[in-house]
């Protein structure tokens, strides 16, 4: 429990806050509002996912050699740019802009951030901080739709105000950036580096998670199914904060368990949960089940958030933290982008189609897992 680790994850409560009280309602800001189609959602969250993860590679390496805090400032800062611009637009290409500039923004501070934490506490606690520190993020995930569903009740169902509110926390978390402490550091003008200079380890694994980020679509789109299921906004804001309250609660407990065991286990084990959560999201039109189903997701997102960046975490030497996470998060982020692609563009009129495609690679991908074969290229964490 650092100074940094205790700042940095209120820093990101407050944005994820302001985050998730928008993101439950875009998809439907999108169809409903704004008149966009089913596949402008995926396009959307695709680019803006891809804008990130460019960002993301370029950023981690910047911070393995200059001071980390500027960039996490940037960071949040144009993450609170873009959330205005969101709340002004009236038309979804706007939107679209507005959603790239607030996820470059997640993009520039990702790497940093991650890095910073890693290298304050030891390698064996690694999981348990970033475990505590996504679980910090997934509570203000649930705090922001809440606050969310209570205004679209008082403000009489209109959406455009929220976008606007969510801006408040935005800011909020930005200004908090000043209280992170960094000691200056950075590696010699002369020194050559390459990423190929990282391990084989490291390469192995990150390319089975981009792979596995193909399949991986835009969470927009699962709530666009719920509502084309015939939930209300309200019940999709509901069941989106029951998702991140699951995420939240196990988030920590999923980091203590793959410290003791080892994260290929924990992420395996998550992998199974995400197959259960689309196949059954893809086959049910059950009120009840679709809920459920949305918990066990967010079961899926502990057991693979913090524990992925702990897996990568302790691949790397300490001067590669920055440059290694950035790469790892750059590429897997990108993979968001052809799969909320092909996923929108597959869409059709219920989403099934797509659902069940990922739900079946990802129950092949976990049994690969953990049944052997990466564990022993990757060898002992």
């Amino acid at each position: 429990m650092t100074r940094n680790l205790k700042v940095l994850s209120g820093v990101s409560l407050l944005q994820d806050a302001a985050s998730e009280l928008l993101y439950p309602i875009l998809p439907i800001f999108l169809t409903a509002v704004l008149g966009a189609p089913a596949a402008v959602v995926g396009v959307v969250e695709g680019i803006a996912e891809g804008s990130a993860a460019l960002s993301k590679i370029i950023s981690g390496r910047i911070a393995d050699r200059f001071r980390a805090r500027p960039m996490i400032g940037l960071g949040y800062g144009l993450a609170a740019v873009g959330k205005i611009v969101i709340a002004a637009a009236t038309v979804w290409p706007v939107v679209l802009a507005g959603r790239s500039v607030d996820r470059l923004g997640k993009g520039i501070r990702g790497a940093p951030r991650d890095a910073l934490i890693a290298t304050g506490v030891p390698e064996t606690a690694r999981a348990r901080a970033f475990g505590f520190h996504r679980a910090m993020d997934t509570a203000g995930a649930v705090i922001g739709p809440l606050i969310g569903l209570a205004g679209y009740e008082l403000l009489h169902h209109h959406i455009r105000p929220l976008l606007i509110i969510a801006v408040v926390p935005a800011v909020a978390s930005a200004v908090l950036v000043v209280a992170v402490r960094e000691a200056p550091r950075r590696l010699p003008r002369t020194e050559r580096w390459h990423f190929r200079q990282l391990p084989g380890r490291y390469w192995r694994v990150v390319a089975v998670l981009t792979l596995f980020g193909l399949v991986n679509f835009p969470d927009a789109l699962l709530l666009l199914r719920l509502n084309e299921i015939g939930f209300s906004v309200p019940a999709v804001i509901g069941a989106y904060v029951t998702y991140n309250a699951v995420y939240a609660v196990l988030s920590y407990p999923a980091g203590v368990v793959a410290d003791r065991l080892s994260p290929p286990v924990v992420f395996g084990a998550g992998l199974i949960l995400f197959a259960l959560a689309y196949t059954g999201l893809g086959l049910t039109h059950s009120h009840t089940a679709a809920w459920l189903l949305l918990a066990v997701y967010g079961g899926f997102t502990a057991f693979t958030d913090g524990v992925g960046k702990a897996w990568i975490s302790g691949l790397l030497a300490a001067h590669e933290q920055g440059t290694g996470q950035g790469l790892f998060q750059g590429l897997t982020g990108l993979a968001i982008l052809p799969a909320g692609l092909w996923a929108g563009l597959a869409w059709g009129h219920d989403g099934t189609l797509p659902l069940l495609v990922s739900g079946i690679a990802a129950a092949v991908l976990a049994t690969w897992l953990l049944t052997g074969p990466i564990r022993q290229h990757v060898g002992p964490l």
